[in-house]
């Protein structure tokens, strides 16, 4: 019996999985959890968060001077996580996971349209939208 498409396409996620952009990305996550620099920024991001949501959310009584320094803190934390390293190492494994994604997904596009899936030889420039009416085309 012939495989079904379905089928076919669980086995290319898998195989995915097993490809080094992928095991790239799992690694950086780890890192990322054993970070533990990285984890009490996110806490305290977060924690500053919940804080200034509280003081956005007052009816009456808001502080400008809090709102403002609580929205000064959260921008602060949120630059220091996005410079920490382990960070930039997930975002850059994080877009070229990406960058694959949207190269499956125009393969996919292709063949739903109509079109032959062999003829996508690399992945879209600027990032594909889902629509091809929209677009100059994958090849």
């Amino acid at each position: 019996m012939a495989k079904d498409a379905i089928t076919m396409f669980k086995e290319a996620a898998a195989q995915m999985q097993r490809e080094e952009i992928f095991q790239a990305l799992m690694g950086t996550l780890k890192q990322n959890d054993e970070d533990e620099v990285l984890q009490s920024l996110i806490g305290d991001f977060n924690l500053a968060r919940i804080d200034l949501n509280a003081e956005i959310s007052k009816n009456e009584d808001k502080d400008p001077e809090k709102l403002a320094a609580l929205n000064t803190k959260v921008g602060q934390l949120y630059n220091d996580i996005m410079a920490n390293e382990s960070m930039i190492a997930y975002n850059e494994a994080k877009a070229e996971m990406e960058q694959l994604v949207e190269y499956v997904n125009a393969i996919v596009n292709t063949a739903v349209n109509g079109g032959d899936p062999m003829t996508v030889e690399q992945p879209p420039q600027g990032g594909c939208s889902g629509s091809c009416s929209s677009c100059a085309g994958c090849h």
